[in-house]
């Protein structure tokens, strides 16, 4: 494919990418074609930290449990526990074993050592406790928002005892069944006891609201985002359990669109204090429908970048990226009439390109979308170019 590409291109740097954009957008997402790769997650990093000391971003939120994250934003703000400790409890999707990300804890924590509050640096997950075996048990969201109400409001306003709540979960291990993804009979989700529970969470999420001048005075606004954090955690973590015990061709639809709206409220929630570095696999930031080809056909659904977009309009940026080389994982050079081709015959190892320039420079020629022997790793679709506001391509990776 002869075109040239180069004024589309630009050195890889926070102000190449926020140059693609008209506004300093208040979440600016950038996807990976791939996980568990520390190539991709060192390229994050990298920019986080220029986003930190040149353009005043203060929080980076990853694809990993909104509620275990708690454990790394409470070490990188306070130093509270190890390092070890945080890298083991802090983390969803085994993400904690990576080198990149335990990188990036450590200079947030340095970052912050003698710097006011006011000035820190914010970790953030905005998964739901969602692993792929099966949804956390939704124990922790429900205890931890009816003991912040129970602490402040009147009893009386209250829909149930922390005993109540207690009989009404059971055992943990019931939410937790690691056979419940592929067969619904064995989720709780849809008993007489899940459904209370709905009730009882969705009470106690519109409770918070409707105190919200009592708990500001009482506590704090970080006090009562966390409340809030764990309020909408609970009432979407028994819809997912509902959906998960569900039996109609619908199933896994629900499924990956709770999951998918669960993002994006965290995500909105978060930029409400201030601009964000989102990071995710790029299927979770495209403003496009989503597609997913499972055991019973092709399944789609609307992402988090895709609902976050409707909100915030251009305030919501997605960089997607894309890459050459995954030589350990069987990824070789990629065609010359792909787009990764096309930026892999490029002299540089990373760049920013701008995705509305190129699709100008390509005319009707569209690349071949990559096919890829390894199942793990998703190409970029040509057709997405304009969807995207802008793409980092990072040549090849290293072993992770």
């Amino acid at each position: 494919m002869d075109t040239d590409i180069t004024d589309s291109t630009h050195a890889f740097a926070s102000a190449s990418v926020l140059g693609l954009l008209t506004n300093r957008p208040r979440i600016l997402a950038l996807g990976e074609p791939t996980h568990g790769e520390d190539t991709l997650r060192q390229v994050r990093n990298e920019l986080f930290q220029q986003l930190v000391e040149q353009e005043g971003y203060r929080t980076i939120a990853i694809e990993s449990d909104c509620l275990m994250s708690l454990v790394v934003d409470e070490y990188v703000t306070s130093g509270t526990g190890t390092l070890d400790e945080v890298m083991e409890r802090g983390f969803s999707h085994g993400f904690g074993a990576s080198s990149a990300n335990r990188d990036l804890v450590r200079w947030m924590r340095s970052y912050n050592e003698n710097r006011p509050a006011s000035e820190q640096v914010r970790f953030a997950g905005f998964d739901g406790p969602l692993e792929i075996t099966g949804p956390a048990s939704p124990r922790q969201a429900l205890s931890a928002v009816h003991d912040h109400l129970a602490a402040h409001v009147n009893a009386d306003l209250i829909p149930c005892t922390a005993q109540k709540l207690d009989d009404l979960l059971g055992a943990d291990q019931l939410w937790t069944h690691p056979d419940a993804m592929t067969d619904p009979s064995r989720s709780v989700g849809q008993s007489a006891e899940a459904a209370q529970l709905r009730l009882i969470a969705d009470d106690l999420a519109a409770l918070l609201e409707e105190q919200t001048p009592l708990l500001l005075a009482a506590t704090s606004r970080e006090d009562l985002d966390r409340a809030r954090l764990y309020g909408r955690t609970a009432v979407d973590l028994l819809r997912y359990h509902y959906w998960l015990a569900d039996t109609s061709p619908a199933r896994m639809n629900r499924l990956l669109s709770v999951r998918d709206r669960m993002m994006s409220e965290n995500l909105l929630a978060l930029a409400e204090r201030g601009p964000v570095l989102a990071h995710a696999h790029n299927a979770h930031f495209q403003r496009e429908k989503s597609s997913m080809r499972m055991w019973q056909g092709t399944v789609e659904w609307w992402s988090a970048g895709a609902l976050v977009s409707t909100r915030l309009d251009e305030e919501y940026a997605f960089i997607a990226t894309a890459l050459g080389t995954i030589r350990h994982r069987g990824v070789d050079a990629p065609p010359p009439n792909s787009l990764e081709g096309l930026l892999y015959a490029l002299p540089e190892g990373r760049c920013v390109v701008d995705a509305r320039r190129l699709a100008a420079a390509l005319g009707d020629t569209r690349p071949e979308p990559r096919v890829s022997p390894w199942f793990g790793y998703s190409s970029f679709d040509p057709a997405h170019l304009a969807d995207s506001d802008g793409i980092v391509f990072v040549k090849d990776t290293a072993e992770s």
